[in-house]
């Protein structure tokens, strides 16, 4: 449940989602990741941090930069968790639909 939280914790913000979805083209190095950013080098680093503790990224060290790619299998911990609440109101919204339907039902025989 811990990775769990660490994950939806670091999806929740959407610069770290942006930096994920740049990652999915391919590594890059943080400098190319922080480009698009409106923000400073160290708040990415950051951002990149979060998403490194949640196992989301791997950085590698090439000499002096480091270059980070994307872990996408822990979101899979998310889709799993998700899965579950899909199947419980998929079975409440059938029987709330059965319900208007019945109501509906009764009122064309009025």
């Amino acid at each position: 449940m811990d990775n769990l939280n660490a994950v939806l914790a670091a999806i929740a913000d959407p610069s770290r989602r942006e930096i994920i979805l740049r990652l999915v083209e391919g590594p890059a190095r943080v400098t190319e990741i922080a480009e698009p950013f409106d923000m400073s080098l160290n708040a990415v680093s950051k951002h990149l941090k979060v998403l490194e503790v949640a196992g989301l990224v791997h950085r590698e060290k090439q000499g002096r930069e480091h270059l980070i790619a994307v872990r996408p299998e822990p979101l899979r911990l998310v889709k799993t968790w998700l899965h579950e609440y899909e199947k419980f109101w998929s079975e409440h919204l059938d029987k709330v639909e059965k319900h208007f339907k019945n109501k509906k039902k009764g009122r064309k025989k009025l």
